[in-house]
């Protein structure tokens, strides 16, 4: 699972060509570190043909903003730079797995 610490770390992402999911958290943050364990097993999983990659707010918190990100842990589906679905709070393996596949077909 990649982490992005700055704004040449997103870009790249970005411009990968691959569907993306970010997940903004905190490490103070409970349903965050909750949550984390099922992310990280899902970019494992899914490491050919998704980008899972975290943010945290604390340590970038333009990205937070930009995102307009008001709550966490929060989850934003991205294709070709562009936001298609956010979520918010902690989400079984089952529905993020569907979604992963949802944007993995359509890529």
């Amino acid at each position: 699972m990649r982490t992005i610490k700055n704004a040449a770390d997103f870009q790249a992402i970005t411009e990968s060509g691959k569907p993306v999911l970010l997940d903004f958290y905190a490490d103070w943050c409970g349903p965050c570190q909750v949550l984390l364990p099922t992310v990280e097993k899902l970019a494992e999983k899914h490491a050919d043909d998704f980008i899972i990659a975290k943010v945290n707010v604390d340590k970038y918190p333009e990205l937070a903003q930009q995102f307009g990100v008001r709550s966490i842990p929060a989850l934003f589906f991205l294709q070709n730079g562009e936001v298609q679905e956010s979520l918010v709070g902690v989400q079984t393996e089952t529905a993020l797995e569907n979604k992963i596949r949802e944007y993995s077909v359509t890529a």
